[in-house]
């Protein structure tokens, strides 16, 4: 294993600091168990402990645990003029599990980190053993005019509340406090400059690049978890309905009454859903395609 660096910050978004891909990664790894690699989305301000912080610690009482900030997010080095693409996220993916030495784990991935986890099941089969995809993309379809906004997004407290509101069904979530807490998130140094080289509009073709091809998806071997929020305005959920139909062995969970957040607004019942089907006895391979 390459040589971790020990939390030095009393931030908790800041964890311990590992060399994969040629790129200074921050990551959290607590819990013992087969491993289960948690990747964020893409919304501004995000970091993998503003996404997962809820879900980390009741799955770390019966697996272990990662959750890394991708290369352009979150305290994760921003490499000058680097190329942010798909190939470059699941190489990073890649080289932070070769840093780790980890042969196989499982991927939880929420939207965009739904869609890089699918892109690393389908380049890199033998690494993966379960999936499971929260609001995800990787399909495609029409970008939400939710998301256009979001992938838009320039940094203001107004600009901040308005995308929160985007992301949660439940107002009660989207409070002054989180919005200033992520806004600040949002003009960290570097983070507004990475953040607007990658998704810049016409933004349709990004959601597009991120897309896996019908046939990739129908040959996926893996079991697969998709968990979806029904009045999601970022990732429709006609696209986990769709997706559920293509990957041959995979399961739909979609919530009620909930947004994009769905680790956040049903914290609780999502990590009961998530950690009963990471514990289901099964052969740790995936299945054989069909000739």
């Amino acid at each position: 294993m390459a040589n971790v660096i020990s939390k030095v910050s009393d931030n908790p978004e800041i964890s311990q600091s590992i060399m994969a891909a040629g790129i200074q990664t921050n990551y959290h790894d607590d819990g013992e168990g087969f491993p289960v690699v948690f990747i964020h989305g893409s919304g501004p301000g995000v970091s993998a402990w503003a996404n997962w912080r809820l879900i980390l610690p009741k799955i770390t009482t019966q697996t272990r645990a990662i959750a890394l900030d991708m290369v352009g997010f979150g305290f994760t080095e921003r490499p000058e003029n680097f190329q942010y693409n798909v190939d470059a996220w699941v190489e990073h993916l890649l080289g932070f599990l070769d840093a780790l030495d980890l042969d196989k784990v499982d991927l939880v991935g929420n939207s965009f980190g739904g869609a890089i986890s699918l892109a690393a099941a389908i380049q890199h089969p033998e690494r993966i053993r379960r999936l499971v995809l929260m609001g995800s993309g990787g399909i495609k379809g029409p970008i939400t005019p939710g998301l256009d906004d979001v992938w838009g997004y320039t940094p203001s407290l107004e600009n901040m509340r308005s995308m929160l509101d985007i992301f949660a069904f439940s107002r009660e979530l989207v409070t002054d406090e989180l919005a200033q807490i992520r806004y600040e998130a949002s003009i960290r140094p570097g983070f507004q400059e990475s953040y607007s080289q990658m998704f810049p509009a016409p933004r349709q073709r990004w959601f597009d690049s991120l897309a896996c091809t019908d046939e990739d998806l129908c040959n996926l071997p893996h079991q697969t978890l998709i968990v979806h929020g029904r009045e999601d305005r970022v990732v429709r959920v006609e696209d986990a309905y769709r997706m559920e139909s293509l990957i041959r062995r995979a399961q739909l969970h979609v919530f009620g009454e909930c947004g994009h957040w769905t680790q956040i607004e049903h914290a609780d019942r999502f990590a009961l859903l998530v950690g009963n089907f990471l514990a289901e006895a099964d052969s740790s391979e995936p299945a054989p395609l069909y000739p």
